[in-house]
């Protein structure tokens, strides 16, 4: 919207700005999880319905994971720097920094008109249009709000989409974002036809083979410290390499660490091209978020995440000392 200055607006104007909109692109962040999917497909198998134009394009080069390959719409999701089509609306969802955007973030500089709807705390709107909700429990939440104001009679892939975002981002209603406005958004989706156990089989109960190789991996490399509220533990270029792993047979191995027993924060370090993605999680309300943004990542208080360019051995040392500090000092 050339010339037109960028704002923060209500999230009951958004289907009356979408309406009068024919072409949307929606994108997610890097590494998408299964809310930013959920999110996207959701908010896509809505405009369809109003027999919009609306394609999901991913930011990275990595495909979505594949657990999540039962949402209608996921084999229409193409990589954004393939995408060579008009962009009348852009819709970022589960993301507000541009920088999280990759090569999506062409795209928003293409757009006529640009839209955020988004659950992480956001100091300077990309958009022209956006809403953040930092307390919001999951985007899919948000997500479905619009949905339910574009449509009288949402389809059952729209509600199973937001609910699988809903679903992942609380850990299956077990991480400290689980507020009885989740509770009441997940009655609300199964009321309307989702099946909790369809959904939890395919996302948490899915493992690949070379998920289960790394895990061993994982127990081999796991250092516990600080009393045992710390663990730390990494994964090799190596490693990958030899389970024949994809980043997706990856992103489940915060969790195996994270259940042990007195931990209060968990690392998960994976060698990638270069550099060392890290995975940051919290038990209880150590804020790992903040730890996160020492090293140039973002996230929430019990879940963020980080690159950097360093040697793996050198950022298993690094971050092991700035995790001893932030228990030292929410101890202290």
């Amino acid at each position: 919207m050339n010339g037109a200055s960028k704002k923060i607006i209500e999230l009951g104007r958004f289907a009356g700005l979408f309406e009068d909109l024919d072409d949307f692109v929606i994108c997610g962040h890097v590494s998408p999880d299964g809310d930013c999917v959920g999110s996207q497909l959701a908010l896509r198998n809505a405009l369809l319905a109003l027999g919009k134009r609306a394609t999901c394009v991913s930011a990275g080069s990595d495909a979505p994971d594949p657990n999540l390959a039962f949402l209608a719409g996921y084999d229409q999701i193409i990589p954004a720097e393939s995408f060579r089509g008009h962009v009348g609306a852009f819709v970022a969802v589960d993301v507000s920094d541009k920088s999280r955007m990759g090569a999506g973030a062409a795209l928003l500089d293409r757009a006529e008109v640009s839209f955020v709807l988004d659950h992480h705390s956001c100091t300077n709107l990309v958009a022209d249009y956006g809403y953040i909700d930092a307390d919001s429990p999951s985007a899919s939440i948000i997500v479905w709000s619009v949905v339910k104001d574009l449509l009288d009679d949402p389809p059952i892939a729209c509600a199973e989409c937001a609910y699988t975002g809903l679903l992942t981002d609380t850990g299956g209603f077990r991480f400290q974002n689980a507020m009885p406005v989740a509770f009441k958004t997940a009655c609300e989706l199964v009321s309307l036809g989702v099946d909790p156990n369809k959904v939890a089989t395919q996302v948490f109960q899915n493992k690949s083979m070379a998920t289960l190789l790394l895990e061993a991996k994982v127990l081999e490399h796991m250092d516990v410290f600080a009393d045992g509220q710390g663990i730390l533990s990494y994964i090799s270029a190596h490693d990958m390499q030899a389970a024949h792993a994809t980043k997706s047979d990856a992103e489940p191995l915060i969790d195996s660490i994270r259940s042990l027993r007195g931990v209060r924060i968990a690392c998960m370090l994976r060698e990638q091209d270069g550099v060392v993605r890290g995975s940051l999680r919290a038990k209880d309300d150590t804020d790992v978020g903040s730890l996160a943004r020492e090293f140039g990542g973002g996230g929430h208080k019990a879940a963020a995440g980080f690159t950097l360019e360093i040697p793996l051995q050198e950022a298993v040392s690094l971050v092991k000392a700035k995790m001893h500090a932030l228990l030292d000092e929410a101890t202290s």
